[in-house]
């Protein structure tokens, strides 16, 4: 399917329905958001304030949703009163999620929605981001999910029919790594470290990684930073919010996701970031034809537990990648 057909498959799945939609402002729920808006019968956009947002994040969802006429609730949490996310262990995006999520069921359930939905997309299904977890646990739906739609036809869609999104709307504990505890200390001098850099240069997605005592810029545009001295600006004014030592990540950040696999002949392979529960996931699978200690397989496809996915006896690339993207969201993976 092209774009147009994937996005018309999405408001088929949102016509007519009373629709609640876990919003951040970002390209995908700010999409979600503008379909549910021209075809659901109505559309509730919750955002939860959990005081771990870049600044300006609250205004920009509340003028979104007013541009597209559509209601909207602001909840706040406040996540320094948790210990078990403060403690910042590996599974911090899953505790995350699921605070945020119990909180948007529970209000749209109140208000009435029974459809409630977030703006997952299939690229999501092979980064690491074990919050999709708590997306099956409170089954909610997923019709970028079910449309096929990656990250870059999202992006190409949006910027096509111009309309805005903000790039700035992960949370800014991200930055710090797992097994460090999380403080407002730290996210206070994130954010301000990310804001100056936005607003001294065009750079449009910017993240400061607290790897204290060293400060990494991660930013969309590289150039922008080494020309005209600004990185001299910029480490010093880092330095000057207690960052002893500054870096650059010379990768820059790519926010256009799109699934390549690896195809030979009839077969493809593809090996995700995560590894697999496979008990958990043979649980979603119709039918197995065999499986032992390390792998399942179903039909053509073989699930590895290491996170290596393969399949068999396909004819062409793209009855590979849609056997694939058939697959991603059955599989379980561990945290």
């Amino acid at each position: 399917m092209n774009i147009d057909e994937k996005i018309n498959t999405v408001e088929n799945i949102l016509k007519g329905k009373k629709v609640a939609i876990g919003f951040s402002g970002g390209a995908d729920s700010t999409l979600l958001s503008y379909l549910s808006s021209r075809v659901a019968s109505d559309t509730l956009a919750i955002t939860i304030d959990n005081h771990l947002f870049p600044e300006g994040f609250i205004e920009h969802t509340r003028k979104t949703c007013e541009t597209f006429s559509i209601k909207h609730e602001v909840i706040d949490i406040d996540f320094y009163e948790n210990k078990g996310f403060l403690s910042n262990g590996p599974e911090r995006c899953h505790t995350c999620r699921s605070l945020m999520y119990s909180t948007i069921q529970k209000t749209a359930l109140e208000k009435g929605y029974d459809f409630i939905c977030d703006g997952n997309n299939i690229s999501d299904l092979v980064n690491d981001r074990p919050g999709i977890l708590i997306t099956y646990e409170k089954n909610f739906k997923t019709p970028f999910i079910t449309a096929r739609l990656t990250s870059k036809e999202i992006h190409e869609y949006l910027d096509r029919n111009n309309i805005t999104y903000s790039k700035s709307t992960t949370c800014l504990a991200t930055r710090i790594p797992a097994n460090t505890p999380v403080t407002r200390r730290k996210i206070r001098r994130i954010g301000h470290c990310e804001d100056y850099i936005l607003d001294n240069t065009d750079c449009e997605i910017v993240k400061v990684r607290d790897l204290d005592p060293i400060g990494i810029v991660e930013v969309d545009n590289v150039n922008e930073i080494l020309s005209q001295d600004k990185f001299k600006q910029i480490n010093d004014a880092l330095k000057q919010q207690g960052f002893p030592k500054v870096a650059l990540n010379l990768s820059e950040i790519e926010d256009n996701d799109h699934i390549i696999i690896s195809h030979n002949g009839d077969s493809f392979s593809y090996c995700l970031p995560y590894t697999i529960n496979l008990e958990n996931t043979k649980k979603q699978l119709s039918e197995i034809t065999f499986e032992n200690s390390e792998k399942v397989c179903s039909n053509n496809i073989t699930i590895y537990k290491n996170g290596l996915i393969e399949g068999h006896n396909l004819k062409s690339y793209d009855d590979a990648l849609n056997a694939f993207m058939d697959m991603l969201p059955l599989l379980r993976r561990n945290i």
